[in-house]
């Protein structure tokens, strides 16, 4: 369930700052690294959920 709010999470995150970055007078290059970013942590956070998953099941590896 922890996984399934994370995600919920980056998803509002990331159609937040498509909708503020579409709204405002910025650059088209200031929105795509405002994405990239968000793409970013939100892939952090899914290796990380997986990590503590595999962890909480007494995987011997670790790494995902």
């Amino acid at each position: 369930m922890d996984m399934l709010k994370k995600f919920a999470m980056l998803s509002l995150i990331l159609s937040s700052v498509t909708f503020l970055s579409a709204c405002n007078d910025n650059s088209a290059e200031e929105a795509g690294e405002k994405i990239d970013e968000v793409v970013t942590d939100a892939g952090n956070a899914v290796e990380d959920a997986c990590e503590e998953l595999k962890d909480s099941a007494g995987a011997k590896d670790s790494d995902c």
